[in-house]
């Protein structure tokens, strides 16, 4: 039987952001730019490509201006409007969310992301759902959950996105023991969160992107403390792999920014910057000119 069509959406958005400080300060990280958008658009934009039609925000104190950049700002598109500027209306679309698709619930503890996830149990129901991270920004031809959608409706139960890192970045991740590795979906046989490189299952990593079924949100009822003492979202999946709908990898075809990170932040900058056409040749010519200088100075 075919399983259920994914049609809601979480994001954690709740993180205090500590390591962009002082920017973060006075404004949610979501809301910062790569390039001219925020790290939240990327995220909207890529669930709503996958069907997504219900997005659930887990926020908290100090988010006022992540849910404001949803909603319309009539003086702002009226002033357009007058200017003849329908260009700028037109990307103004893609920010507007209609009327009830769009949630939020607090999570007024830091306790984890499975703690976050947790937290929108009363709005996901009985149905399957996505996670998406929106630290984790992902460049693809096809969206990245856009993929894992087609897959989970060949496997059905639990699938998260994998890709591989080197060993030193290897405990900062939830790691993954698969079966054989024949192609882009591998059945996961178990999960570890945070281990050490030595200990590690693998080198594939499990990365922002989640497909659940709410059998997940039974098993985080049990708020389990697990690595660094949070309810680990990892931890409540690989019960999962005991199961016989089970919990698939999928190695999505894509280059993955870290953008919680700065070094991560940098690199999605200048790899989106070159992407677009209006601004690669004179972005390119720069970048060009700050590495003959950097050379010279050595």
């Amino acid at each position: 039987m075919k399983p259920r069509k994914v049609t809601k959406a979480v994001f954690p958005v709740a993180g205090l952001g500590t390591r962009f400080l002082p920017a973060t300060k006075s404004i949610p990280k979501e809301i910062m730019t790569l390039v001219d958008r925020p790290l939240i658009q990327y995220a909207i934009d890529e669930a709503r490509a996958a069907g997504i039609k219900e997005f659930i925000f887990v926020t908290s104190r100090g988010k006022s201006a992540l849910e404001d950049y949803f909603d319309h700002a009539p003086e702002l598109e009226s002033a357009l409007r007058k200017s003849g500027k329908d260009d700028l209306l037109e990307i103004l679309k893609d920010t507007n969310m209609d009327s009830g698709a769009i949630a939020y619930v607090r999570q007024n503890r830091a306790m984890g992301l499975g703690h976050a996830v947790w937290c929108a149990r009363r709005l996901i129901g009985n149905e399957p759902f996505a996670v998406l991270l929106p630290d984790d920004v992902i460049a693809a031809e096809r969206p990245c959950l856009l993929q894992m959608v087609e897959a989970y409706e060949q496997t059905g139960g639990c699938m998260v996105a994998a890709m591989e890192v080197s060993p030193e970045k290897i405990s900062s991740y939830g790691v993954l023991d698969v079966g054989s590795e024949g192609g882009n979906v591998m059945k996961v046989k178990g999960m570890v969160e945070k281990p050490k490189a030595k200990d590690a299952p693998s080198n594939l990593a499990v990365i922002g992107r989640y497909i659940l079924t709410p059998k997940v949100l039974t098993n985080l009822n049990r708020m389990k403390q697990g690595a660094g003492g949070e309810i680990q979202l990892t931890d409540a999946i690989a019960e999962e792999t005991k199961t016989k709908a089970g919990v698939f990898a999928m190695r999505f075809r894509g280059q993955r920014y870290d953008c919680g990170s700065k070094i991560g932040f940098l690199q999605a900058t200048v790899a989106f910057g070159l992407a677009r056409p209006d601004l690669c040749n004179e972005f390119a010519s720069y970048l060009h000119e700050v590495m003959a200088m950097q050379k010279a100075a050595q």
